[in-house]
């Protein structure tokens, strides 16, 4: 199994960044597949899931109405679309699958700072 993310990087508040995960090495389209996110000093805490056909998504609810997360079972990957960033966005982000042991990308950073 092999998560990759992409798209961090850093970004003024009140802007965008769209992170995405390239996934192998598993059936893609069998399982859900999740963002977490993980703060200097703080525990990594779940971002955002969504099914493995994609109908069904949840949000953690600091993030609601601004991030959207989507996945396309051709190209295998899963997406974050994040809009109206603030510093506290600011965090290592992962990509996590469960099948059921959990798997973790490198993660990739997002710092949200003017």
């Amino acid at each position: 199994v092999q998560l990759v993310e992409s798209g961090g990087g850093l970004v003024q508040p009140g802007g965008s960044l769209r992170l995405s995960c390239a996934a192998s090495g598993f059936t893609f389209y069998s399982y859900p597949m999740s963002w977490y996110r993980q703060a200097p000093g703080k525990e990594r805490e779940l971002v955002a899931t969504i099914s493995s056909a994609g109908g069904r998504t949840n949000y953690a609810d600091s993030v609601k109405g601004r991030f959207t997360i989507s996945r396309d079972n051709v190209k295998n990957t899963v997406s974050l679309q994040m809009n109206s960033l603030r510093p506290d966005d600011t965090a290592v982000y992962y990509c996590s699958a469960r099948l059921p042991d959990a798997y973790w990308g490198q993660g990739t950073q997002v710092t949200v700072s003017s």
